[in-house]
């Protein structure tokens, strides 16, 4: 089924099926659709692709917007996108491997498998290299994200040089007590596996992902790339679109940038994950595990995949320069209900979440299920309107009586798409939703302390003194 509408063009497969499951899903395809035009309005998205699955079938594809802001070029379906830190599923994907093998134990020193790290990185494991609880420093500073002549050329000129930048720098915390998103763990992990198979990581990559999987649009770093059919990426800076830096990333980081992907190629990935092609369904269940840190928090990673759960779904996934993402969701295990999600950008000019791109499609596709998401996309609606005082009373009162989430959750959802709309549309449109949670929850200290947040970002000092005064009395004075 093809539309074209003022300048939008959508795809959609469906599967033959019997006459109300098509009708139902017909209805389906036809919200989604509208909410990948909402979504290109809404934040000023220059070009997407969209694919979202469900049990193994496609619901829905769709490519929409521009590759390219000046000449105009739309989005073709198999355009190749810049999927940034999605290369980190790469090497998470064949280090699992290893791991099933029994070649190498995550739980294991690194300088067990690499002798030449520096000393003080030895005792560190694969499991916290993986889920960026290492502590090891960053390899390169923000000068270098400039993608001049000169930044590029200040990157080590190989992996003995970056070991040796960094040989004498502590650990920024001790090795599995937090998290912290850091590039440097993703160096180490391409050479465990370099050193594992005696070739170079993109080797590695090709023969073990790329051609096993007949992946005909990926490439790993740009002096690869056709001289055609990429899309070319964006920054958002004050609401305007800026052309995204080209830097020149050394080989050995490409187990954590320069990846390449069609919205085909990432979702026949994304499916071979799933399906248990590459690791099997029973490692991944078990290595898609949340770890406890030794400050008592649970990590954001598992083996390298960001995870959570939402609705009763377990979720793997990853960002990709906030502008991409992927996520698995399923019931209990692989073999039950399961979504799989992939939303592709080159950049926007309100600089949306990827998180949210992806919420907004399960709020479309499944809303009984993903109540939370749902949530999230009525709220952002309700706070595009300027709604006045008596409207968030009203939306206040509906939210309770509508049998929705409750409690906790629903305060979390409320909470977290406050500040979703904060970064993408700016504190005004966000204050009347941290106002709807203090009306939901008003002996929670929690939602005072975010609407004071946000009338001190405003400016509205008074307001903020008063949101503050209510959140201290209820939290003992604490803070």
């Amino acid at each position: 089924m093809s539309i074209r509408r003022h300048g939008f063009f959508l795809l959609c497969l469906l599967a033959s099926v019997p006459f109300a499951a098509a009708a139902a899903a017909d209805e389906t395809a036809a919200r989604l659709a509208q909410q990948v035009q909402a979504n290109q309005q809404r934040y000023g998205i220059v070009g997407q692709a969209v694919a979202i699955s469900h049990n193994g079938r496609e619901l829905f594809r769709a490519v929409a917007g521009l590759a390219d802001a000046q000449s105009g070029r739309p989005v073709r379906a198999d355009d190749i996108f810049p999927v940034f830190s999605l290369s980190k599923l790469f090497v998470s994907t064949l280090v699992m491997q290893l791991v099933e093998q029994g070649k190498v134990g995550l739980d294991q020193p690194a300088g067990r498998y690499l002798p030449d790290l520096p000393q003080r990185w030895h005792a560190i494991t694969l499991r916290q290299l993986l889920d960026h609880s290492s502590g090891l420093p960053e390899y390169f500073d923000d000068a270098q994200m400039a993608g001049t002549a000169q930044a590029n050329a200040s990157f080590a000129a190989g992996l003995p040089a970056v070991y040796a930048q960094l040989a004498d720098k502590p650990l920024v915390f001790p090795a599995g007590s937090q998290t912290r998103y850091t590039q440097t763990n993703y160096l180490v992990l391409a050479h465990l596996l370099e050193t594992h198979y005696g070739k170079p990581y993109p080797a590695i990559a090709a023969e073990r992902i790329i051609k096993r999987l007949r992946l005909r649009h990926t490439y790993l770093g740009d002096e690869t790339l056709p001289q055609q059919g990429v899309v070319t990426a964006y920054l958002s800076s004050n609401g305007q679109l800026q052309r995204q830096p080209d830097i020149a990333w050394p080989r050995y980081a490409l187990g954590h940038a320069g990846l390449y992907m069609s919205l085909g190629d990432l979702t026949a990935f994304l499916q071979a994950v799933r399906s248990g092609t590459l690791v099997s369904k029973a490692t991944l269940q078990q290595l898609w595990q949340p770890q406890t840190l030794a400050n008592g928090q649970t990590g954001w990673f598992a083996t390298g995949w960001e995870v959570g759960e939402s609705g009763g779904y377990r979720m793997a996934g990853h960002d990709g320069g906030a502008r991409v993402r992927v996520r698995l969701l399923f019931k209990d295990t692989l073999d039950g209900d399961s979504y799989s999600v992939i939303y592709l950008t080159n950049g926007s000019r309100r600089g949306v979440w990827s998180r949210t791109l992806v919420d907004s499609l399960l709020a479309a596709a499944a809303p009984q299920q993903f109540r939370a998401e749902a949530l999230s996309e009525q709220l952002i609606r309700f706070a595009l309107q300027a709604p006045d005082d008596t409207a968030v009373q009203q939306f206040a009162g509906a939210l309770r009586a509508g049998g929705g989430l409750q409690g906790p959750a629903l305060e979390r959802a409320v909470n977290n798409s406050g500040y979703a709309i904060r970064s993408n549309f700016g504190v005004d449109p966000a204050l009347p939703v941290f106002r709807v949670n203090t009306l939901l929850f008003p002996a929670s200290a929690n939602t005072w302390d975010s609407l004071a947040e946000a009338y001190a970002a405003k400016g509205d000092t008074a307001r903020a003194a008063a949101a503050r005064a209510t959140m201290s009395a209820l939290s003992g004075g604490r803070r």
